[in-house]
């Protein structure tokens, strides 16, 4: 995702009971969540690299690294105070991580429910590729989403399918 020049990138990186992640934002808010994957020093190159301007800042991030840290150790978190920048709500892109992003923790929905959700019931696919891109997991839990028969479905995060069937774990969704 490219940003004007003038726009202030921070980033941090943190550690939870699974592992690993960082938080990239911008100065409307967040635009990146790296889930637990990757070795502290390897994610700390990932994130010099695709943004090479950005400040370290874990501050700012305070509250997304309580409520992943608590939601790592199995408690019943919500992330929807977490400021993020997100596409336009009147694009397709919008509306489905926005719907995404309301399914309340230990709950799931297939594509088709997020699709009729949008009033787009034809959209499953579309959907699923829409949050194939999700940039923001765990914060716009796609993990959450599955498929009609039952069936977990693919997850595009580092760690994939596994990780996914670890976060509906932990919250007894599954």
């Amino acid at each position: 995702m490219k940003t004007p020049t003038d726009d202030k990138i921070t980033y941090a990186i943190w550690t939870t009971a699974l592992g690993t992640m960082a938080g990239v934002k911008n100065r409307q808010g967040l635009i990146k969540v790296i889930l637990p994957f990757y070795r502290p020093d390897d994610l700390k190159q990932i994130l010099t690299f695709n943004y090479p301007d950005a400040a370290d800042t874990p501050d700012e991030f305070a509250d997304l690294i309580r409520l992943s840290r608590d939601y790592f150790n199995g408690k019943e978190v919500s992330f929807l105070e977490i400021p993020c920048c997100l596409p336009d709500e009147n694009t397709f892109t919008g509306k489905v991580l926005r719907k995404c992003r309301q399914i309340p923790y230990g709950q799931t929905r297939s594509y088709s429910q997020l699709a009729e959700a949008i009033n787009r019931p034809n959209a499953a696919r579309a959907v699923a590729a829409t949050l194939g891109k999700n940039p923001l997991p765990l914060v716009i839990p796609c993990h959450r989403v599955i498929y009609a028969n039952g069936n977990l479905g693919g997850f595009s995060s580092p760690g994939g399918e596994k990780m996914k069937r670890k976060m509906l774990s932990l919250e007894h969704a599954i």
